[in-house]
């Protein structure tokens, strides 16, 4: 594990949207294998090869926060109107854990919020380096990853035409350009951190989800699938931003974490390994998980999901505050700020 830079936040957490048309979701964890005799000891190989596949569709860019987040579909319960929460994402568990008002606003009240340049540059990033492994293996360099880019940002604002608003007053180009310049330079550094020409991943932007034995549905988009030809997994997600410091890892790994408990319960496999590869700052973040660790996530899931339920019911959702108000997008509505929520817009079961 290699920390050594602060997290340093670029911008609020961008809500959820679907990434597919309407009424189409994706299938889940095809690429993974269905079943693994525990978790071998080795490690797992850095060319891992996954198996070889036919053509792949056009993807839809996943809409992301400003670290690369991606945001899995919407659930078919909440996808129109205010209706209770149906199942968890990582962002979703985490804006709860951050401030249960945010998770209002952005699951219940299902409030708008403005684009961001560093989220829609997360974006961007992530859909060349998605779509660079289209290309031959010894055609994936650095040059071909910076040509993808004005053409992965002109399906970009086709597919989210307010995004061109990101730069309406820019005359003149320059922060367009500053913007397109900071976006090649994180593809390009990806380079030194992996070496794509011995990588065929199995699957990418690969959509997951399962229901626990306590009915709790858990869903995510995994940036990316390998695996070994020993059937190993390993699960690998870009971040935009610097790696946090060594006493914050733990919190930059429960989004992994989280993929990794969705990936065992749906298929019987623990991955071998989680790896974090932080563009901002050049640096890798691993971990090996154990069914223990992946356990005590669970229990840890299901407690956040009791609670949530709760405030669901009663209508109690209490703003926290914290340094990262200052990125919220709702602080207009929000008590700490002198602000008043909207009307609550489910029933309130009374309390006893």
């Amino acid at each position: 594990m290699s920390t050594s830079q602060p997290p340093v936040p670029e911008g609020p957490p961008r809500p959820e949207r679907t990434p597919s048309p309407a009424g189409e979701t994706p299938a889940p964890a095809a690429g993974v294998p269905p079943t693994a005799a525990g978790v071998p000891p080795q490690p797992l190989p850095a060319d891992a090869r996954g198996p070889a596949g036919g053509p792949r569709p056009v993807p839809v860019e996943v809409p992301r926060s400003a670290d690369g987040h991606p945001a899995p579909p919407e659930d078919p319960a909440s996808a129109h109107g205010s209706r209770p929460p149906a199942s968890l994402s990582p962002s979703r568990a985490s804006d709860f854990m951050q401030c249960p008002l945010l998770y209002r606003f952005r699951v219940i009240d299902r409030l708008p919020e403005k684009p961001s340049e560093a989220a829609t540059r997360g974006t961007l990033v992530h859909a060349v380096l998605e779509r660079l492994f289209d290309a031959p293996a010894a055609e994936r360099t650095p040059p071909r990853a910076r040509a993808l880019i004005p053409g992965q940002w002109d399906r970009l604002l086709e597919a989210r035409p307010e995004l061109a608003g990101l730069f309406a007053h820019d005359e003149d180009g320059e922060r367009l350009a500053r913007w397109m310049s900071e976006a090649e330079a994180l593809v390009e550094r990806w380079f030194s951190l992996e070496d794509p020409t011995r990588l065929e991943p199995a699957e990418r932007e690969l959509f997951v989800e399962t229901e626990l034995e306590s009915g709790l549905r858990l869903r995510g988009v995994i940036d990316r699938v390998d695996v070994a030809p020993t059937g190993e997994v390993r699960i690998v997600d870009y971040k935009t931003g610097k790696a946090p410091r060594p006493e914050y890892s733990e919190g930059a790994l429960f989004q992994m974490k989280f993929y990794a408990l969705v990936v065992w319960r749906l298929k019987g496999v623990v991955p071998r390994r989680l790896q974090l590869v932080y563009l901002g700052s050049g640096e890798v973040l691993t971990y090996d998980p154990v069914p223990a660790d992946l356990e005590r996530v669970e229990r840890k899931l299901l407690a956040l999901w009791d609670a949530i339920v709760r405030a669901t019911e009663t209508g109690d959702w209490r703003p926290r505050p914290t340094k990262l108000c200052g990125w919220c997008d709702h602080q207009a509505r929000c008590p700490e700020f002198g602000g008043t929520p909207p009307v609550y817009p489910l029933p309130v079961v009374p309390a006893g």
